[in-house]
């Protein structure tokens, strides 16, 4: 018999997060690595766990996590927005709790694109009367 698995979708910025919980000891894979080997920064491990600490779940599941495009932070955003996703199919009670933490709401802060005429989206060049 196959075990149960949650899946949900994570997003932040240019980075997708596709996680997939499934009953066990609290291991986190990503891209096949282990969490501190893929992510060497410890308070992007706490912005990840948050979903567990608010749903008092921390250590129930282990988590496996595809994450691709952007950096490290917004990886790691990605992926705390797909574990509540998941945490959601896994029982829908989590709702009020998650959703009062603000933990599942995508994050709507993305890069300002470069306009025409300046060196990136707001510096322009020094101003010189001659």
């Amino acid at each position: 018999m196959a075990k149960a698995q949650y899946i949900g979708t994570g997003r932040r910025k240019n980075s997708v997060a596709r996680v997939r919980l499934v009953p066990g000891t609290g291991v986190i894979t990503i891209n096949g690595k282990s969490l501190e080997e893929y992510i060497p920064f410890p308070h992007l491990h706490e912005v990840m766990k948050q979903p567990f600490e608010v749903t008092e779940t921390l250590g129930a599941y282990d988590v496996t996590v595809n994450a691709n495009g952007g950096g490290y932070s917004g990886q790691a955003g990605a992926i705390r927005h797909g574990i509540a996703r998941a945490l959601l199919t896994v029982d829908p009670d989590f709702r009020p709790a998650l959703k009062a933490a603000g933990l599942l709401t995508r994050d709507p802060r993305m890069v300002e694109r470069k306009k025409p005429g300046l060196k990136k989206a707001r510096k322009a060049s020094q101003f010189s009367k001659r």
